[in-house]
């Protein structure tokens, strides 16, 4: 992750909330302006949350959070004017799960620009106030530099929670240079990361199928304020882990952290391969006598290479221990260096195989998002998943990487390339040095 300097967070370019009112006359009398969900008890802002990012994790997310009891209110924001159109012509965020559909249109939605619009009212996000409740899940590429775009609207009163895939970028070390950069002391927001295991594809706008039910992990990223966590972050989380359908469970920092490593593992396996092979999350995992199973093993290899080399790095000690014994004396190097063996042996790659094929076999008839990007002609992730082990690996190793297959395979991605198993067994096993 790269450091872009920023002088101030007034140098941050001013911000206008399009809504519904702002688009064309012909719309001013539509029925679908009324989206606004009625409050069953009055609600503070403190206690809206917004949603950036509305694909498929979005839109789980927003439906979820809709079922609540208490009934909050819910903004949605759109990355672009075509889909605020979109959604006044037939609003709703419509999830399928188990044969069934189901559309929910108490949202307030708003498309965030630079842009002044021409007509209707003139609004800031949040009204130019802070945001305190924002749940991001763009394309991890776009995570953070969204967040630079709102710098305004952010203080340490603000909970911004990030779900995508990859690891989250404000885990030691880089983390704390991010946020240093941007947030004068003691003005940084809470930040928690969301592992989401839930299989969703897409089937057009603000349409997902719910394919494979399981579960979120939601935790503080190391960087978040020492001590007990804030009344905001702690209302999100517990907003997040008590929504109806979306199974989170709070988990600890460390907990945390190991659960993305181990993601990220399965990631760099299934999606790109499952891009390039255009195919379903299962038939790689087939043994059809061929050298794909060897091929996952080496990317594997590589893989337990920087996440061993991730533990043993001083940067990580803060997230060896969890939170509950961090601080107590006992925490010495003899504690440390037990945590440090315990993961390395977690993250061999016999381990690292088996958590593959594991989930794998619980998402065999899932079509991975890499794969939907591609089909769609969309930027994949590749750089946020393969493309972080290769980044890593050079911020360990003073700048050598020594992960040929992987990055082989990001090269592969990158062109587009489709290739039949033999040919991409006998191409990327040609980068390895076994």
């Amino acid at each position: 992750m790269t450091i872009r300097s920023l002088s101030s967070r007034s140098s941050s370019t001013q911000l206008y909330a399009w809504t519904l009112a702002n688009l064309d006359d012909r719309l001013q009398g539509s029925r679908f302006l009324t989206d606004r969900r009625p409050a069953a008890t009055p609600h503070t802002n403190e206690q809206r949350i917004y949603i950036l990012g509305i694909g498929n994790v979005g839109r789980l997310f927003a439906a979820c959070l809709a079922k609540l009891e208490a009934r909050l209110p819910i903004t949605l924001v759109v990355n672009r004017l075509e889909l605020l159109q979109e959604w006044a012509k037939s609003p709703g965020v419509e999830m399928v799960r188990n044969g069934t559909s189901q559309r929910i249109t108490e949202f307030d939605i708003e498309w965030w620009t630079d842009q002044p619009p021409p007509q209707g009212p003139i609004r800031e996000p949040a009204s130019g106030q802070t945001i305190n409740n924002l749940i991001i899940t763009t394309k991890a590429s776009q995570a953070l530099p969204q967040v630079d775009r709102l710098l305004p609207y952010l203080d340490q009163s603000s909970t911004i929670a990030f779900a995508q895939n990859g690891m989250c970028k404000l885990w030691p070390p880089l983390g704390a240079i991010y946020v240093k950069d941007r947030f004068p002391p003691g003005s940084e927001p809470s930040w928690l990361a969301c592992v989401v295991t839930h299989g969703v594809t897409s089937l057009g706008p603000f349409k997902s199928l719910h394919a494979s039910p399981a579960g979120v992990m939601v935790g503080s990223v190391s960087n978040s304020k020492s001590g007990p966590a804030t009344s905001s972050s702690n209302f999100l989380s517990r907003q997040l882990c008590n929504a109806p359908d979306l199974e989170a469970k709070s988990v600890s920092q460390q907990q945390l952290w190991i659960a993305q490593l181990e993601k990220l593992a399965v990631n760099i396996v299934i999606n790109p391969l499952t891009a390039i092979l255009n195919c379903k999350n299962g038939e790689i995992l087939v043994d059809r006598g061929d050298d794909l199973p060897k091929l996952i093993r080496t990317l594997l290899s590589e893989t337990s290479q920087v996440f061993q080399a991730l533990v043993e790095d001083a940067s990580s000690e803060s997230v060896l221990v969890d939170d509950d014994t961090r601080h107590e004396s006992q925490c010495d190097s003899a504690r440390l260096a037990m945590a440090r063996a315990a993961l390395i042996k977690r993250f061999s790659p016999d381990n690292l195989m088996a958590i593959v094929y594991s989930v794998g076999a619980k998402v065999a008839e899932n079509t991975s998002s890499m794969l939907q990007d591609t089909l769609c002609g969309k930027p994949t992730e590749i750089h946020d998943l393969n493309g972080w082990l290769i980044e890593t690996q050079k911020a360990l190793c003073a700048g050598k990487s020594r992960l040929p297959v992987n990055q082989a395979l990001i090269d592969l991605v990158t062109r587009g390339e489709k290739l039949g198993r033999k040919e991409l067994c006998d191409y990327l096993l040609s980068f390895s040095p076994q």
